[in-house]
């Protein structure tokens, strides 16, 4: 097995069965931000199960979207950090790829 960080390690997903993904030094911080935010979601649900009041149930959701949208937000920038940036220092039809795939999370970002 291959540790993180050694020179056999393929950091573009493509080739090893193992990647290193450009999260991955902060996996557990985004680990325990999506489970506080599954627990936000799941007091939302129980909210409407014990039926409070709808601008509370807002308020929760919009917490729950700003929280989600940090996570998406930081998942990005680790992306062009570590993806994009490896991608384009090697060039060619790899790096046009990771920037297109980083321009259509952005677009999908923005419509979200």
């Amino acid at each position: 097995m291959t540790e993180p960080g050694s020179p056999d390690l393929d950091v573009h997903g493509e080739g090893d069965e193992q990647a290193t993904h450009g999260y991955i030094t902060d996996k557990a911080n985004y680990l325990a931000r999506l489970k506080r935010i599954e627990g936000q979601a799941r007091g939302i649900h129980r909210m409407v199960d014990e039926e409070q009041y709808c601008i509370d149930i807002l308020t929760q959701v919009s917490a729950l979207t700003k929280a989600l949208e940090s996570v998406a937000l930081g998942l990005l920038d680790d992306h062009l950090k570590h993806c994009v940036v490896d991608a384009a220092r090697m060039g060619g039809p790899e790096a046009d790829e990771k920037v297109k795939e980083a321009s259509d999370a952005i677009a999908r970002l923005v419509r979200s």
